[in-house]
């Protein structure tokens, strides 16, 4: 099988190259908060939208207490919350330019640390006035939020694609939160992002059934199970490959894939999701990005006996 490289862009493309010093991050931004790689001739930025703190139960609802806390020491994380990374992605594939998910935004006090994809496509060099596709994973609120940001919606295309699974419409005309753990105010966060976003874009949504191609070598495909209409988006060119799967796995989810995420609505079925997208991707040799696994995100998955075993990328600069 082909090696995907993941060395940073390079002059080639004038907005992504060199972005450290095109875009200045600001004083306080201490560490990277974005890395460039390409899937043969597609380009892929991965970008943190910041860091969630939610509490530490929320990532395994029906675990042993005591099995959890293991877990957490074993990793030297907290017991009560922990800190939770937020990935987008951005991807360039002939002469568009791909927005997978938005992040958090900027209405949710509780979460200081996030909603920072704004500043950061800043940094980065990249307009959003030169997006002209957004595939939506699902339409929780740390996935459309960005999008809320005052003022967005006025930077954007008028003419702007925006791709999201049927069924995830439907769901939240009227959703259904009686299997998941989220507290009754992200329930109620979670209702209202999404109300509001389909208010602001219904007009401007591409919705598709199952599968469908966004650009050359990029293909979004429903899965189900976090949400009715969750989805990953898969990337290949020239033999290299990489998913995007949203809020299908998380860092637990290798050790622990039965472990239910607070924030699933189909608990049960989310679980056979991830165990068919991490067999997947251990058959493929695919790289893995996911918006909630540590920064950049970037690695694959590996048979583990029973289970699959996360192999981060070595770091490219």
């Amino acid at each position: 099988m082909k090696q995907m490289t993941h060395a940073p862009l390079r002059e080639s493309n004038k907005n992504w190259s060199n972005t450290s010093q095109q875009g200045r991050t600001v004083p306080d931004e201490l560490v990277p908060s974005r890395y460039a790689l390409r899937v043969g001739e597609i380009e892929v930025l991965v970008i943190s939208d910041g860091v969630l703190t939610p509490p530490a139960e929320s990532m395994a609802t029906n675990a042993d207490p005591a099995a959890r806390a293991a877990w957490l020491d074993d990793r030297f994380l907290s017991r009560d919350a922990f800190d939770w990374a937020l990935n987008e992605v951005v991807v360039r594939s002939g002469d568009q330019t791909i927005l997978l998910d938005s992040g958090l935004g900027m209405e949710y006090p509780d979460f200081p640390r996030a909603g920072q994809l704004g500043l950061r496509l800043k940094n980065a060099g990249i307009d959003l006035g030169s997006v002209t596709d957004v595939v939506l994973t699902h339409m929780h609120f740390d996935h459309v939020g960005g999008l809320l940001v005052d003022g967005v919606k006025e930077q954007l295309r008028p003419d702007l694609r925006i791709h999201v699974a049927a069924a995830e419409v439907k769901f939240w005309a009227a959703p259904d939160f009686s299997r998941t753990g989220m507290p009754p105010v992200l329930a109620d966060l979670a209702r209202s992002a999404a109300k509001r976003f389909l208010d602001e874009y219904r007009n401007q949504l591409l919705p598709f059934e199952e599968d469908g191609e966004v650009a050359p070598g990029v293909v979004v495909t429903r899965t189900g199970g976090h949400t009715p209409g969750h989805s990953v988006v898969r990337l290949e060119s020239n033999g290299d490959r990489l998913m995007f799967a949203g809020d299908a796995i998380f860092p637990v989810s290798f050790d622990h894939p039965e472990w239910h995420n607070g924030f699933e609505h189909d608990p049960e079925e989310a679980t056979r999701v991830r165990l068919r997208l991490m067999r997947e991707l251990s058959e493929t040799g695919s790289w893995l990005v996911a918006t909630h696994m540590p920064f950049p995100s970037i690695g694959r998955v590996a048979v583990a006996g029973d289970l699959y075993r996360w192999v981060p990328t070595w770091w490219d600069y």
